[in-house]
């Protein structure tokens, strides 16, 4: 069974979130790849206005297909968040509280993950076309000079995840292997 959630995320929801829970997600989402959080982070570095507010906000590291004609967005599977790992733990600390992509966490976001209180989500690599369904607007609201890497604003419904990283620091990919390890 799968947990409804809306955004933006709050700490009463995150505080209920464990590794393994499966979560359908809705209401507003952000992407961003490694270009576009090396430049949220250039903003953040010399004091200026980010171009949304990320205060409780979700990053889904996508850089989505364009959009066919009928289509909101083309295909959004989630892409390797490591990349962003750099740039995650001070985006935490300017009130990101949620991250979807696919992939492990070095220990700087996973220590920021327990400190700031926050979620990484993991998508379903592969099934970038079914994600998009969940997608109901698509608007580039920064960077548009990125192409696919510019920065959306998605209205997602229903848009499904798996708590990868809660925040205690319990990390389903590491939980997953130890059960399955031979003694």
């Amino acid at each position: 069974m799968s947990k409804i959630i809306n955004t933006p995320l709050t700490d009463e929801v995150i505080n209920e979130l464990k590794a393994g829970d499966r979560v359908l997600l809705n209401g507003i989402i952000y992407t961003g790849r490694d270009a576009a959080h090396k430049r949220l982070v250039e903003l953040i570095r010399k004091g200026e206005r980010l171009p949304m507010d990320i205060e409780n906000q979700t990053i889904y590291h996508v850089g989505p297909c364009p959009a066919k004609p009928g289509q909101v967005i083309g295909s959004a599977g989630p892409t390797t968040s490591g990349r962003m790992d750099a740039y995650a733990p001070l985006l935490m600390k300017h009130g990101l509280k949620g991250m979807i992509g696919k992939g492990l966490r070095n220990k700087e976001v996973v220590d920021a993950i327990r400190k700031y209180n926050c979620v990484y989500f993991a998508a379903i690599g592969g099934a970038g076309a079914l994600l998009a369904e969940a997608i109901k607007e698509s608007e580039v609201i920064a960077f548009p000079d990125l192409g696919a890497e510019a920065i959306y604003k998605l209205r997602v419904e229903n848009f499904p995840v798996t708590v990868v990283i809660d925040r205690e620091g319990n990390d389903l990919y590491r939980i997953g292997k130890e059960k399955y390890k031979i003694v």
